[in-house]
């Protein structure tokens, strides 16, 4: 059960923030891995968002600053669409547009890491990642194993306060227990379910569900807190009934539709 007045972030003001994505139906504008669009889509559609997979660089600058918040997502990122992507983020920024950064497998990798560094100095409303790639994007850490993070939320807290005051913004770190702050506000998220860490794609979709989120408008905090706190209510909700991965995917989608009440999400300062 929400904790009443975390950080001001209590079981009110996470209504309002459901309340006010279901009546924006925010555009959201994803420039994303490939390998999990599709799971992404569903899961904006799910909530009440409107996404747009919107990635040649020609068309990105224009779009993003048009549409409600965009999501920067570095799985599958190439050239061609690193450009893309560096074209959105200083649009969306210029046009005061949120836009969430999603360092996907940053540390190991190079050219990965290099750009999420000088995405930064467009300045993510909230950076979205687990621990291990928040801790290497903080320059705290060599990253994890791909996607898997090798550390625990609570370890990357310093690396998110420090990230945090860089980018003037919010960081989340993914994780059993979830913890998102501003640098000087810190509110954790608990429950979800183990499945969602064997749903290809569940923390990219978590990430587009964090600029839905945003684009409804309020405070980057609660609208970080929000995302999370419905993945997880969600993800308990899919878990009593799947039989395993396969079908805890399509559960959760349904599930994510079905929550409008976030005050039952286990968050505490």
């Amino acid at each position: 059960m929400l904790a009443k007045g975390c950080h001001g972030v209590d079981a009110d003001a996470l209504t309002t923030a459901r309340s006010a994505l279901m009546a924006a139906a925010p555009l959201v504008h994803c420039l994303t891995n490939t390998v999990t669009q599709t799971l992404m889509a569903n899961a904006l559609l799910a909530v009440g968002a409107a996404p747009a997979m919107v990635d040649e660089p020609l068309e990105a600058e224009g779009f993003a600053a048009v549409a409600s918040a965009v999501l920067v997502n570095l799985g599958t990122v190439n050239e061609r669409t690193a450009v893309a992507m560096r074209l959105a983020a200083r649009s969306a920024s210029a046009a005061g547009t949120p836009w969430v950064l999603d360092p996907v497998a940053v540390g190991g990798l190079a050219f990965r890491t290099d750009l999420a560094t000088e995405l930064l100095d467009a300045r993510p409303a909230v950076v979205r990642g687990n621990a291990s790639e928040i801790m290497a994007l903080a320059g705290a850490g060599a990253g994890g194993r791909g996607v898997d993070s090798a550390a625990a939320a609570e370890d990357a807290l310093d690396a998110a306060t420090a990230l945090a005051a860089r980018t003037g913004g919010v960081v989340a770190v993914s994780g059993e227990t979830d913890l998102v702050t501003d640098g000087s506000r810190t509110v954790r998220i608990g429950g979800g379910s183990a499945l969602l860490t064997r749903t290809t794609g569940a923390g990219c979709a978590l990430g587009a569900l964090v600029a839905a989120y945003l684009g409804a408008g309020g405070d980057a905090l609660t609208g970080a807190v929000a995302a999370h706190a419905h993945v997880a209510l969600a993800a308990e909700a899919a878990a009593r009934v799947a039989a395993g991965p396969g079908t805890f995917a399509p559960l959760w989608l349904d599930a994510l539709d079905r929550v409008t009440d976030l005050g039952p999400a286990r968050v505490t300062a």
